[in-house]
């Protein structure tokens, strides 16, 4: 009977000593085309087309954090619990082939050394930011939680996110404005949604819940409830070290009540 119940484990284990540490297929231009076709057709919808992230987190850097080719591999095939990346049921030739075309978006040189004060950084953001994203088991819930979004996020990406929100609306949080029976609007971003009822938070982080019979209208906005942060409301200095900030969240902070 144990043995019956480890032979799962086990079978686990076993295929993860026959995943090569090494990519097999990398520097190969067969490979490279079939890899940029596949990637282009299963996940550039949430990674962008030039892999540097939209929803989903930019992957030209994952050989600059020194992460192995086996580690890559096992996370595309088992994709990421809790978040909107599924596994994948491509064969494995096809994900080693996504994986060497990846190879070759990677930068050649070294990113620079970052800059900003990430002290600054996090006052800044909690101050203007802290209302609607939570880090750490601080902020709001209108927005994203940004607990990880270091890990995840290149610079590119977070300067562009907070100058231009609405560039790249994140899933489940899709800005709508209701129009109730007594013509007062109301703008939030959607949680649940069906054919009868919606479920969504207003701008002052209020969970409702209204059926749509009892409502006017249901508007689909196309800007998002963050407001672009131009250097008019957000000066470079700023946004540089706020970026700095941010960059240091990777998931391993405390969580504070």
């Amino acid at each position: 009977m144990r043995l019956a119940l480890l032979l799962p484990v086990l079978s686990m284990f076993a295929g993860l000593a026959q995943t090569p540490a090494k990519n097999p297929r990398e520097g190969d231009p067969d490979a490279i085309r079939v890899g940029m076709a596949r990637f282009q057709l299963s996940c550039a919808e949430c990674h962008g087309v030039d892999a540097k992230g939209v929803f989903g987190p930019d992957l030209t850097t994952l050989w600059a954090t020194e992460v192995s080719d086996e580690r890559i591999f096992q996370t595309v095939r088992r994709g990421v619990p809790g978040s909107s990346m599924p596994p994948s049921r491509v064969p494995d030739d096809e994900i080693w082939a996504m994986l060497a075309y990846l190879r070759t978006l990677a930068p050649r040189e070294p990113p620079p050394p970052p800059t900003g004060d990430a002290q600054n950084g996090e006052r800044v953001f909690r101050a203007r930011c802290g209302s609607c994203h939570r880090v750490n088991g601080r902020g709001g819930y209108l927005g994203p939680d940004l607990s990880r979004i270091g890990s995840s996020r290149s610079r590119e990406a977070l300067i562009r996110d907070i100058r231009n929100a609405s560039a790249s609306i994140v899933p489940g949080y899709k800005p709508v404005t209701l129009v109730a029976s007594d013509g007062r609007r109301i703008r939030g971003v959607v949680k649940n949604e069906d054919a009868f009822s919606i479920q969504f938070m207003d701008t002052r982080d209020h969970l409702q819940g209204y059926l749509k019979s009892a409502l006017r209208e249901v508007i689909d906005e196309p800007r998002s409830v963050m407001p672009d942060f131009g250097p008019e409301q957000l000066s470079d200095r700023d946004l540089d070290d706020v970026v700095r900030f941010l960059g240091t969240l990777r998931g391993t902070g405390v969580t504070r009540p």
